[in-house]
C-alpha cells in the first residue's frame, strides 16, 4: 500500500481542505503516515499570510524531499498560488497545485505518475466564480469538524495578499453545508466550526438574493440539525455585527458565545492606511452589541503592530483601545512587508526593534486580559467538551473547552473523549488551562 504524509500551515480553511485531500487519498487506498516518517507522497498545504509563512512552506517542502528523495512532493495552496514562479522553479516540487484545485489532488498525481512529467495546476482566480466542490465525510479530529462555507475575499486590506491567493468571494450552497454536517453528526462529531476566508461575506456575491443576512440564515439552519451540539464561528468582521444579526444568533441554543472579531489596530489613522472598512468606534459598538444580547461572550481578536507610519502615539492609542474593548485573547502579529501589496510601498516603515517592543507590550496585555476573563469563570459550572488525555504537572487529565473556549482540565474522571460534561471551573493550572472537577448536581 502506498503511503502519504501531510503537513498543514495556516488557517482553519486549510485544516478543512487538508481533511478533504486526506479523504481523497484514503479513498484511493493510500495509508496516511506522520509527516516525520518516510512516505511515498508528501502533501504540503502552504500558507502565505506572512513572510514567515512563505519561509516555513519552503522549509517543509525541502524537508520532505530530504526525508525521501524518491518521494513525490505535492505543494498546494496559497504560497503556490501567489509565488507561482518560485514554486515552478523549485526542483523539490513535483506537483504544484494552487487554490480551487485541491480536490483534484489525486487525479493530478495520477497524471504525474502516468506521464512522468511535472504537473502544474494553478488557475487565475481573479475572475473565478466557481466554488470548488468539496464534501467532507469524516474529519481527522475526533470531536469537532471544520466546515468551510465560503472562499475568497473582496476587502483588499493594504497589507494582505489573500484576495490574490484566494480570489473573489464565492459561497457554498446551504443545502450542501447542511447535508455535510448531517453526515458528520452520524459519525459522532458534536462541535462544528463554521469557517471561510471571509465568513462575514457568506452569500453576498448574489445580488439577486434579497435576504438581509445569509450568514444568520445559515446558522439558524445548522442550529436546527439534530445531533449538532455546538456551533462555533471562526472569524467575523465588525460590519456583520448588526442588531438584527446579534438578536437572531442570540436565540441559537447551540451557538458558542465566542467571537473572533478582527481589529488589527485600535487607531483610526492606522485603520485607514490599512484600508480596513470600519473605525475604532464602530468596532467598539460591535463588541458592545454582542455583550448586550449574550452573557459575557468571549471576544478575541488579531492585532498588527508596527504597520507603516505607526507612530508611538498611534501605538499607544491602539493598545489603550484594546484595554477598553477588554478582549479575552489577542493574537499579535508584527507587520510583515508583502511584495505586491499597497503597504509594501507606504512610507515610514517601522524598525524591527520597535515592532518587537510593541509586540511584547501587546502580548503582556493579552496575557493579563486572558487571565482576568478566565478568573471570572472560577467557581462557575460550565459544559466542557472533553477532547483528549494530557499529562499536566505530572498528573493525568482529560482536557476540553467550555463554549467560551476556555481550556479546562479534569482529573480522574473516567470519562472518554468526545463527551460533554458539566464541570465546576477551579484554579488555573498553568497560563492557558484551568482545572475543573465534574459537577454532580445533588
Amino acid at each position: 500500500m502506498k503511503t502519504v504524509a501531510f503537513h498543514n500551515l495556516g488557517c482553519k480553511v486549510n485544516d478543512y481542505e487538508q481533511d478533504i485531500m486526506q479523504q481523497k487519498f484514503t479513498e484511493n487506498d493510500f495509508r496516511v503516515v506522520p509527516f516525520s516518517e518516510k512516505a511515498d507522497v508528501y502533501v504540503i498545504n502552504t500558507c502565505t499570510v506572512t513572510n514567515m509563512a512563505d519561509r516555513k512552506s519552503r522549509q517543509m517542502i525541502h524537508r520532505a524531499k530530504k526525508q525521501n528523495p524518491d518521494s513525490v512532493i505535492i505543494a498546494v495552496g496559497c504560497y503556490v498560488q501567489t509565488s507561482q514562479d518560485k514554486a515552478v522553479a523549485d526542483e523539490c516540487i513535483d506537483i504544484a497545485i494552487g487554490n480551487n484545485n485541491k480536490a483534484r489532488v489525486v487525479d493530478i498525481l495520477k497524471d504525474y505518475i502516468a506521464t512522468k512529467n511535472r504537473q502544474v495546476a494553478i488557475d487565475d482566480l481573479t475572475h473565478e466564480k466557481r466554488y470548488e466542490d468539496m464534501f467532507l465525510y469524516n474529519g481527522t479530529e475526533r470531536t469537532r469538524a471544520y466546515i468551510k462555507v465560503q472562499d475568497g475575499c473582496n476587502q483588499f486590506c493594504s497589507y494582505c495578499l489573500i484576495p490574490y491567493a484566494r480570489g473573489r468571494v464565492r459561497s457554498r450552497d446551504a443545502e450542501e453545508i447542511v447535508k455535510e454536517i448531517e453526515g458528520l453528526t452520524e459519525k459522532g462529531y458534536k462541535e462544528f466550526v463554521i469557517t471561510g476566508i471571509h465568513v462575514s461575506s457568506y452569500g453576498i456575491e448574489n445580488p439577486l438574493d434579497l435576504s438581509e443576512n445569509k450568514l444568520a440564515d445559515l446558522l439558524e439552519r445548522i442550529n436546527a440539525i439534530p445531533g449538532v451540539q455546538r456551533i462555533r464561528l471562526s472569524s467575523l468582521e465588525p460590519r456583520v455585527i448588526t442588531e438584527d444579526f446579534v438578536q437572531r444568533i442570540a436565540k441559537l441554543s447551540k451557538l458558542c458565545p465566542h467571537f473572533h472579531l478582527s481589529l488589527q489596530s485600535g487607531c483610526d489613522a492606522t485603520l485607514k492606511r490599512m484600508n480596513r472598512h470600519y473605525t475604532a468606534e464602530e468596532f467598539l459598538e460591535s463588541a458592545a452589541m454582542l455583550r448586550k444580547y449574550l452573557d459575557n461572550p468571549a471576544i478575541t481578536t488579531d492585532v498588527i503592530v508596527g504597520f507603516p507610519g505607526e507612530t508611538e502615539e498611534e501605538f499607544k492609542e491602539s493598545i489603550s483601545f484594546a484595554k477598553k474593548v477588554n478582549f479575552y485573547e489577542m493574537h499579535i502579529f508584527k507587520y510583515s512587508k508583502r511584495k505586491g501589496t499597497v503597504a509594501e510601498k507606504l512610507p515610514d516603515q517601522v524598525d524591527d526593534s520597535i515592532k518587537h517592543s510593541r509586540s511584547e507590550a501587546f502580548i503582556a496585555l493579552s496575557a493579563e486580559l486572558t487571565a482576568k476573563y478566565r478568573e471570572e469563570y472560577k467557581g462557575k459550572v460550565r459544559p466542557v467538551l472533553l477532547e483528549e488525555e494530557k499529562i499536566i504537572n505530572n498528573r493525568k487529565y482529560m482536557v476540553g473547552f467550555t463554549p467560551e473556549y476556555i481550556k479546562v482540565a479534569v482529573k480522574d474522571t473516567g470519562c472518554a473523549g468526545n463527551e460533554i460534561v458539566n464541570v465546576k471551573v477551579m484554579n488555573a493550572l498553568n497560563k492557558d488551562t484551568m482545572e475543573g472537577e465534574i459537577f454532580k448536581d445533588s
